[in-house]
């Protein structure tokens, strides 16, 4: 990578202000409540207001002119209750004040008042690495009865997952991928271990081998592990590092955002480092598939059986099917280890975004009471997620008859539901396990996303974790 370039740089604009003497006022205001607090301010003042537009609108800036410049500002609040259809609106404030400190003032409910702050954190990225750009300069304090380490940390998960997906297959194959693993345990105390090339065959990763051996970079097995006590938390992320769809070769406008392909390693490594940055008291494994699905005489077919770590045989029916390849393989490792709660999070199938959406991933899981507390941390983060169903009734469509599963079941029907089966088929010693269908990629700039890579998943993960491994 660039020597210019580090996943790990200081970014100002994504922490709070270092000093909150001598911050100015960011007042919110609801728009039936507007009228009121202009009544409040001096007559000038109040003019200003009107003049600019300013009707209070989610996320819309007043500025207040003073003596010796701007001494303040009101932040629009807009409609409170239309809070999912306005994510992050306040956050647009870090881009609209001039620089300098800025302290919310109001009455916020917690939830919403940890969104305006998590928000204006997440707005403060920028993906630079190869043409610079400039953050906003603006800076708020952390609002009272916030967590500051605990936003920081998310907001710093989430830009080290941006930093990875935005980075083109050029600079991010597997063995870059490994490079940002390795950076990551260098951070915090981790241990990695990698098998890769011909060794996953003699350590018996078949499936990894067999989807990655095509290319010129190694495939591999990144193992990170971090903590010696209390609870032990595996994630599993997918990362393919470019999918071309090999022998099924995707058209070229499907491919075109294949560099996302590993947004799950991306994911989880964020959601690693949000773990190890608050020093929660768990044991945390980490395993990555990395591959590049590529073409050469080497590929594996369509037809070809494959037998996985697990024992159990796969009919290969699309070789652009191959996510749940590699993730079997290091699903069946991570199960034999019987963590206390098992995670799997991949940019798996286009069937997921049909059914919902870029926006909003599809989460599966057994187990009701980790369904509850996803579900709730999702709201609470701002971080939406949405529990679909292992429909068991669908196991059939996974059975080719002349092996024990199929990568790609013919029909075109509930492909999200049935690629969730086949990875649950790898795990069935380890009590709780969910997986994540997530997209990782933001398809139009949006308050605290801008377009590109994006975290789905961690933050809510991050924020349940304390529960479900009590």
């Amino acid at each position: 990578m660039p020597a210019a370039f580090s996943f790990f740089a200081e970014r100002p604009a994504m922490r709070f202000a270092q000093n909150a003497e001598g911050a100015r006022p960011l007042i919110m205001v609801a728009p039936d409540g507007l009228e009121a607090h202009l009544a409040t301010l001096p007559p000038a003042q109040s003019a200003f207001v009107r003049a600019q537009g300013f009707g209070a609108a989610a996320g819309t800036v007043a500025l207040l002119p003073g003596a010796l410049g701007v001494e303040g500002a009101l932040l629009g609040l807009g409609d409170l209750q239309a809070r999912e259809k306005t994510r992050f609106a306040l956050s647009s404030a870090a881009t609209a004040l001039p620089e300098g400190a800025w302290k919310l003032q109001g009455d916020l409910a917690q939830d919403a008042l940890h969104e305006a702050a998590l928000g204006w954190l997440l707005a403060g990225y920028h993906f630079a690495r190869y043409a610079p750009d400039a953050p906003p300069k603006a800076r708020l304090v952390c609002p009272d009865g916030m967590d500051r380490a605990h936003l920081e940390a998310m907001a710093e998960g989430e830009a080290f997952t941006r930093d990875l997906i935005n980075t083109p297959a050029s600079d991010m194959g597997p063995d870059e991928l490994e490079g940002a693993a390795r950076l990551l345990a260098e951070r915090h105390a981790a241990r990695v271990t990698t098998i890769s090339g011909e060794d996953l065959l003699t350590q018996n990763f078949p499936m990894i081998h067999a989807v990655g051996r095509a290319s010129p970079r190694a495939p591999r097995l990144i193992d990170l592990r971090w903590g010696d006590s209390g609870p032990a938390l595996t994630l599993v992320g997918k990362g393919v590092c470019f999918d071309t769809g090999g022998l099924n070769l995707k058209p070229g406008a499907s491919m075109g955002l294949m560099k996302k392909d590993m947004g799950g390693a991306a994911t989880v490594l964020g959601l690693a480092h949000m773990i190890m940055q608050t020093g929660a008291k768990l044991r945390l494994r980490v395993l990555i598939p990395a591959v590049e699905n590529s073409v050469s005489g080497d590929s594996f077919r369509p037809g070809d059986i494959l037998t996985s770590r697990k024992g159990l045989s796969v009919e290969v029916n699309n070789t652009d099917a191959e996510g749940r390849l590699v993730l079997a393989d290091a699903l069946a490792l991570a199960d034999e280890d019987r963590p206390d709660l098992l995670l799997c999070m991949a940019t798996l199938t286009g069937a997921a975004r049909v059914a919902l959406g870029p926006d909003l991933p599809p989460f599966y899981t057994d187990d009701e009471a980790l369904a509850t507390a996803l579900s709730q941390a999702a709201h609470d983060s701002a971080d939406p997620l949405w529990r679909m169903p292992f429909w068991t009734a669908y196991e059939s469509k996974i059975e080719p008859g002349i092996a024990d599963l199929d990568n790609a079941p013919s029909g075109g029907m509930a492909g999200s539901i049935t690629a969730a089966l086949f990875l649950r088929r790898f795990v069935t010693q380890t009590p709780r396990f969910a997986h994540f269908d997530i997209y990782g990629w933001q398809p139009a700039s949006a308050p605290a996303r801008p377009k590109g890579g994006v975290g789905q998943g961690a933050r809510a993960i991050f924020t349940a974790l304390p529960e479900v491994l009590s």
